[in-house]
């Protein structure tokens, strides 16, 4: 297929380039970041409105609702190049309310809308093994699906418009719950005089084990922070979430306290830090480090 791809960050620009091996076409906007490898793999076109008249389906992979915003309907965004029976594909992780108004919109001019938001970070965007959560009419989605299968491995169609950034918010719920876990079980046993590489070993093989337990607590031990997914864009996730609780009017009470740890690690300078950091904030109120020096 021909392809346009806007947001080629951490994440977008491996998808982007997993996409041009399975032998789609590759549109992208210029901008004077783009690396040398998406230049070399693309051709780049003046703005996003030129990316929507050459490609038959635009992805969107940017940090922020108001970024997504921009991208389609703003000066010379992908809504004024788009015609009908185009596919619009949102996989950034945004507001699941903006998202349905971004859909109507989009459905207005005569194309099909995708929120495709996806989780795995920046090892699973270069593997090609992201999961893919999907709002959206079915249709729409078997027309992706080769698309989505270039960049994932796991890949559901969950329900409409707005569904797939549900469940991102959902997940993103678990995983800064699961970090906070993981961080707390560690320096808990830090201070108790336990090694907590050890201890990590060994609740690697019961019930407490987990893709965060297996990952991100040998980021903690090892102090490897370099960002593979940023403290500030979980924030902005937990953010999402705690919002449309209190538009639904019910409590995320553990959710809460995750904000706040990363917050903690936020303000101390840490927001570009990986989400793994969230460590140092339980590490400063035990006043104990998992690896000293």
């Amino acid at each position: 297929m021909k392809v346009g791809f806007i947001g080629l960050g951490i994440m977008g620009r491996p998808m982007a380039l997993n996409l041009k091996k399975a032998g789609h076409e590759l549109y992208v906007p210029e901008r004077a970041s783009l690396a040398d490898e998406i230049r070399a793999a693309a051709t780049v076109v003046a703005d996003p409105a030129s990316v929507a008249q050459a490609a038959e389906v635009v992805i969107t992979m940017v940090p922020d609702t108001p970024d997504v915003e921009q991208v389609l309907f703003g000066p010379r965004g992908v809504a004024e190049g788009l015609s009908p029976g185009k596919l619009v594909i949102d996989m950034s992780s945004i507001s699941p309310t903006a998202t349905k108004v971004f859909a109507r919109r989009i459905n207005e001019k005569g194309c099909d809308y995708l929120d495709a938001p996806v989780s795995g970070g920046e090892v699973g965007a270069k593997n090609a093994t992201l999961t893919i959560m999907v709002g959206g009419p079915e249709a729409a989605f078997n027309r992706a699906k080769p698309l989505f299968e270039a960049m994932g491995k796991n890949i559901t169609l969950v329900g409409d418009n707005g569904a797939g950034q549900t469940c991102k918010v959902a997940n993103q719920i678990i995983v800064a719950l699961n970090l906070q876990a993981v961080s707390e079980a560690l320096v808990f046993a830090a201070k108790a005089g336990a090694d907590p590489a050890r201890v990590r070993q060994a609740l690697m093989g019961g019930f407490a084990n987990s893709r965060v337990l297996e990952v991100h607590a040998e980021r903690m031990i090892n102090r490897t922070f370099a960002p593979g997914f940023r403290i500030r864009l979980h924030q902005k996730d937990l953010n999402i979430a705690l919002q449309a609780a209190r538009e639904m009017g019910m409590s995320l009470p553990n959710t809460a306290l995750a904000q706040q740890m990363f917050s903690a690690v936020a303000g101390a300078g840490g927001a570009d830090l990986d989400h793994s950091a969230i460590v140092q904030a339980i590490e400063r109120l035990a006043g104990t480090e998992l690896a000293p020096g």
